[in-house]
């Protein structure tokens, strides 16, 4: 009997693009081939458990690399900016003056850190300089920032970092994350950032999870907070609604940033 299912043709065009240009994006891939990147990412997950392909942060690429390793600030400023900025944005409108703020490191959380400029009487912990800069140049925030070991992320961690949290009360966290499954949770492929994260969730009231839908399914080296962990995730219209109701399952508020 005929069939019109095109999966396994489209799935050989993938494994084609990746052998002609090493690396390629879901994001690249789902307009090129006129399908949803929720079409491409299973796909590509496929592929992957035949062994053809490994999946990483927002696409896919030849096998023989580190899986989901942590790609450097210059090329994670490329991946979604419309849908960080639109997240930043939705994230920002949750703060209310005089809060105390932790931010972590990362693209995302340098965005959300430019929308909370205009916030008053806000008190900021952030281990990241980049956040800590923009709020010193552009805000009237009290700004606390840790030292530590500098990260590829930009941000600061070890013994040094984890001692300054020690003693915070946070109202709030937000923190961008690597990767983000229902069962792995929030992780991320740098274990001293793993570190500093969950120290900023246990000083925090309210954590707030900032990610594209393109992290999702997405594992990293270890986890950093679990589902049960996350209050609000912040993320695009992109994000599937079966991710969506499963994470509503279990207590986290889903912000869908328009």
């Amino acid at each position: 009997m005929a069939t019109n299912d095109l999966g396994p043709e489209r799935r050989e065009r993938i494994l084609q693009a990746v052998r002609d240009r090493g690396t390629v994006r879901v994001s690249d891939l789902a307009e090129e081939f006129d399908v949803s990147a929720m079409t491409v990412r299973r796909d590509i997950g496929a592929l992957a458990e035949e062994g053809r392909l490994e999946r990483i942060h927002g696409g896919a690429r030849l096998r023989g690399g580190h899986v989901a390793e942590e790609p450097l600030p210059e090329a994670k400023t490329l991946l979604n900016p419309v849908a960080k900025s639109a997240i930043a944005r939705a994230a920002a409108a949750r703060i209310s003056p005089g809060e105390v703020v932790g931010i972590g490191s990362g693209t995302t959380a340098l965005a959300f850190a430019r929308q909370i400029v205009k916030v008053r009487d806000l008190t900021v912990a952030t281990n990241c300089v980049p956040v800590a800069q923009v709020l010193w140049e552009s805000s009237s925030a009290k700004v606390v920032l840790t030292g530590g070991d500098r990260t590829p992320s930009e941000g600061l961690a070890g013994p040094i970092a984890l001692q300054a949290l020690e003693h915070l009360h946070l109202d709030t966290v937000v923190l961008g994350t690597h990767g983000l499954d229902i069962e792995a949770g929030c992780t991320t492929p740098n274990l001293l950032e793993a570190q500093v994260n969950r120290a900023f969730l246990q000083r925090a009231r309210r954590s707030m999870i900032l990610a594209d839908a393109e992290k999702w399914g997405v594992v990293g080296l270890t986890t950093f907070a679990s589902i049960s962990d996350m209050d609000v995730l912040v993320t695009d219209p992109a994000l599937p609604a079966s991710a969506c109701e499963a994470l509503e399952a279990e207590g986290v508020e889903v912000v869908v940033a328009d």
